[in-house]
């Protein structure tokens, strides 16, 4: 099944290429890099990034690659919205470094049933043995509880506890956009084992619930931004869709 779909994703993978990066990573490259070498330095990152390398697998679409993307894209917005209300740079990193550790942790559960709920307890467990206090614990596994697009939320009693959540959703759910023609579909088509023919009775309905979540952002950099990760995916998803219709009316 993974070749069925191989020339299809290196038509997708070219689509992709003629599309302009969101605007999210030029407006705020500071606090991108920022977020990088956070990520790439701390020891709690490098130590559970190690961890979850091992735990992941990375044939169901969210992987350890999904997650470092995430943990990214989370650290990010964890400072951009910090440094608005003008949090100390101590309090900057140390937010940031937990909104990482519940992005890569958030899909240690994806191939289980209610996967977010089952993630927050094992992540509860894992994360004993880290130096985090019990509310930073909590925190992160309340996040990871309420990752999941169109499901109920738990509500945090901390402005902080609620901004790593929202944190943790914006950049899980950026990855709907460009990401999703590019990688994610193809690993789970293949891993699902979905006939093209299927795939493309599916294709419309996908495309619909993508365009859902264009409203469902919670952070106020992720309202701003995150539209236009859809907007992108969308126009590639159109595309696509020409493209397997036309060039790929074989497997049809």
């Amino acid at each position: 099944m993974k070749l069925i779909y191989a020339p299809i994703r290196k038509r997708a993978l070219q689509i992709v290429s003629h599309y302009p990066s969101p605007d999210f990573y030029q407006d705020h490259f500071s606090s991108n890099e920022l977020s990088r070498q956070y990520f790439e330095t701390n020891p709690f990152t490098v130590q559970l990034r190690t961890f979850v390398a091992k735990k992941l697998e990375d044939g169901f679409g969210h992987g350890l690659e999904h997650a470092v993307k995430v943990a990214m894209d989370a650290g990010a917005l964890m400072i951009i919205e910090n440094k608005f209300v003008g949090s100390s740079n101590d309090v900057i990193n140390r937010r940031a470094i937990i909104v990482q550790c519940a992005a890569l942790l958030h899909d240690i559960k994806r191939k289980q049933e209610n996967h977010a709920v089952r993630g927050a307890a094992y992540a509860r467990n894992v994360l004993t043995t880290y130096p985090f206090d019990p509310d930073e614990i909590e925190d992160i596994c309340l996040a990871i509880r309420n990752h999941e697009a169109f499901k109920n939320t738990v509500k945090s009693n901390t402005l902080q506890g609620s901004l790593v959540s929202d944190c943790l959703y914006d950049a899980d759910k950026f990855r709907w956009g460009p990401d999703n023609f590019s990688d994610t579909v193809w690993t789970m088509a293949s891993f699902f084992k979905i006939p093209v023919v299927k795939f493309m009775e599916l294709y419309p309905g996908g495309m619909k619930k993508i365009a859902k979540i264009r409203r469902t952002f919670r952070t106020d950099t992720g309202k701003k931004y995150g539209p236009q990760f859809i907007d992108i995916g969308l126009a590639i998803g159109e595309e696509l869709f020409d493209v397997i219709n036309t060039e790929f009316a074989h497997l049809l």
